[in-house]
């Protein structure tokens, strides 16, 4: 009994054992449940196999209880027997690593929260289906309308849709309002159909509310509010919105953000990225509209407008460009305003800000009726002027200025809201946006291409005069239609870009869609109001401001400076240099094998090939000792040639084995990629 535990143990240690040799042998790792069983199997054949061989051999005794030569020899015969067993189960694992590659052994505790999340996304997935299947839209998942005779025509589709969409939730909702503003990737009638989602919600009771704000704020209402309005003054399906008023008397809204919003945002945002990620690998369209890349941005911008913090920094930012003008120009700025956010009555998931009197530009046509063309044109134009300004020449703008969002106050001026998404655009790229405005309002395709071109990535086998050809059209058509039926320049030129399958950055596209609708807002204040024209007219001064002799002297300066800090370096440069021709030792870097993980690459290939002649000359060499049959011999069945040949053949073979397995290795990491 005692004999049987002892030979279990030992036998697991030699596997273990055996095992851990294979790793070391193979170079890398190699799954540990195979080794085991390996090494289990060498360990039980490698001694009868060694003295069968013996046998034969004529080293070791019929009964195996002797070596019929000296000792040292059916040592070295029994351990090259035993070694050749173990390389056998070397090329078992190599052959098993080739049908089954190793995989990291997962955290039993991952394992569990992964299926745990994949139980909550499948039921997600169904029930999405379920619901585009119920409202028609079952066409987006199997490629045809589960009732192609009710859904006919494009705007059906759309329809069924923004249906799918409004009953799937929040995320869904606040990610089709967002690509309502990509043009460039949506057409039309989606674009107009996403435009018109709704985040309306019912609201929750006032007490879930209190509870809420009073963890935000650390601290009771009372000691921040002198009163709040337990009822509402709106709800969506992120937050709510209360008004109030502080213990100075400020009126002022307070938006609470509802208590389950981000974690069901996460949930659902994780499962677009697999989709976006899916079809940009299984379809043309995805890796056209590159659908990963995107999604990312969408996902992220959406997960940012849940912090207000952000839309607390987005304000300031906005206030200061507004600022900045007025210090400049007054009569544009002055007539725009936007709201105080108190930040002791803020934090991540609630906002307090200045209650904005008036009434939005989308239903404030009484009001403006009662005011006259000067008055009117005067507010449109300070708009106009002053989100030019922003956008041109600081590169902060309001990344949804939808007439929604203006406010029509009761002083006659115009105050803006809303401010979870802002657009900021780097100096190089507004010098080239200006660039492409002018040449937009001069008709001048060719410029407006060339400017167009340096603002996009264009894909290498993309047709160039094709390209300024459909440009040069839709400048032509804008500029001699009747009216502005048909869209704006804006929202041709984003139409162009889709068409030909042009990325556009999300920042240029967020300004795309804020000169878009900023030439909404302005015919809603002027019906007739030529934004191109009075653009042109204002831009001569932006460009002043732009390239004004301070900023110019201050670019200047800083160049001159990069350029004297080079030239500081020049002497010593060239003395190095010419030292080195002096004593022979100039040597050239190749730019490939700067980089040590390109020169490690080399090296490691190299070696691999170096690695792969001397494990199959050995093998040559072994078969060669082996066959040629001649040498002193040790027993009558074997000379020493044969022992020689078993012996480098041995080391040889496993050569070939961790360079097969390396080379199994480096093929997956490929398919991976």
């Amino acid at each position: 009994m005692l004999a049987d535990v002892v030979i279990v143990i030992v036998g697991i240690v030699s596997a273990v054992l055996v095992g851990l040799v294979s790793r070391r042998v193979l170079g890398g790792p190699v799954g540990w449940p195979r080794s085991i069983v390996v090494g289990i199997l060498v360990f039980v054949s490698a001694l009868p196999f060694a003295f069968w061989v013996g046998e034969r051999t004529g080293t070791v005794s019929s009964d195996g209880h002797g070596f019929q030569t000296s000792n040292t020899v059916g040592i070295i015969v029994i351990v090259l027997s035993v070694a050749w067993i173990f390389a056998l189960g070397v090329a078992v694992l190599v052959a098993l690593e080739a049908l089954v590659p190793t995989r990291p052994m997962a955290n039993p505790i991952d394992v569990v929260r992964g299926a745990l999340a994949q139980r909550r996304r499948t039921r997600r997935y169904l029930q999405i289906l379920e619901i585009a299947s119920r409202h028609g839209a079952g066409f987006i998942f199997s490629g045809r309308a589960r009732r192609s005779s009710d859904l006919t025509t494009a705007q059906q589709r759309a329809n069924a849709v923004i249906s799918t969409i409004n009953a799937s939730g929040v995320t869904f909702v606040k990610i089709g309002q967002v690509l309502s503003t990509r043009r460039d990737l949506i057409p039309e009638p989606y674009l107009s159909a996403l435009a018109s989602l709704q985040s309306s919600a019912t609201t929750l009771p006032w007490p879930e509310i209190r509870t809420a704000i009073e963890s935000e704020l650390g601290r009771p209402i009372e000691e921040v509010f002198e009163h709040i309005d337990e009822l509402p003054l709106a709800a969506a399906s992120v937050a709510q919105v209360h008004t109030a008023t502080l213990l100075d008397g400020s009126k002022v809204v307070v938006k609470v953000q509802r208590p389950t919003a981000r974690a069901q945002v996460e949930a659902d945002v994780d499962i677009i990225l697999r989709l976006a990620r899916r079809a940009e690998q299984q379809t043309h369209q995805g890796r056209d509209l590159r659908a990963e890349s995107v999604a990312r941005g969408f996902t992220t911008t959406l997960l940012d407008e849940l912090d207000y913090t952000i839309e607390y920094n987005n304000t300031e930012m906005i206030r200061s460009t507004l600022r900045r003008i007025a210090e400049a120009d007054g009569a544009g700025a002055a007539l725009l305003s936007v709201p105080t956010v108190y930040p002791d009555a803020s934090s991540k998931r609630m906002i307090t800000m200045d209650l904005v009197d008036g009434t939005p530009l989308s239903r404030a046509s009484d009001r403006l009726a009662l005011l006259t063309d000067d008055q009117r044109n005067a507010l449109a134009n300070g708009l106009m002027n002053t989100v030019l300004e922003q956008i041109l020449v600081y590169g902060v703008f309001h990344a949804d200025l939808h007439p929604g969002n203006v406010i029509l106050r009761d002083n006659g001026s115009l105050g803006l809201i809303d401010f979870g998404a802002i657009g900021i655009i780097e100096r190089s790229q507004r010098e080239r946006l200006t660039t492409l405005l002018l040449a937009a309002s001069n008709e001048d395709d060719i410029a407006a291409t060339d400017a167009l071109l340096l603002i996009v990535d264009v894909p290498p086998e993309e047709d160039i005069d094709s390209f300024r050809h459909d440009i040069g059209i839709m400048l032509t058509t804008v500029r001699h239609r009747n009216g502005g039926a048909g869209g704006s320049i804006f929202t041709l030129m984003l139409d162009v870009i889709r068409q030909h399958h042009i990325a556009l950055p999300a920042t240029l596209a967020s300004a795309f869609r804020s000169f878009a609708t900023l030439e909404g807002c302005l015919h809603v204040l002027v019906p007739d109001f030529d934004m191109m024209g009075s653009a042109l007219d204002r831009v001569p001064t932006l460009l002043r401001r732009m390239f004004s002799l301070k900023r110019l002297a201050a670019s200047a300066q800083a160049e001159a400076s990069n350029s004297a800090a080079i030239l500081r370096t020049l002497p010593r440069r060239a003395d190095a240099l010419l030292t080195q021709l002096e004593s022979g030792t100039l040597g050239v870097k190749v730019r490939h094998f700067a980089d040590p993980s390109d020169r490690g690459f080399v090296n490691g290939i190299v070696g691999e090939i170096v690695g792969a002649f001397v494990s199959i000359a050995a093998i040559v060499v072994a078969i060669v000792l082996i066959v040629a049959g001649t040498g002193p011999l040790l027993t009558p069945n074997l000379d020493l040639f044969d022992l020689l040949g078993a012996f480098v053949g041995f080391f040889g073979f496993l050569g070939v084995m961790r360079v097969v397995r390396n080379a199994l290795v480096r093929r997956g990491d490929r398919g991976s990629d």
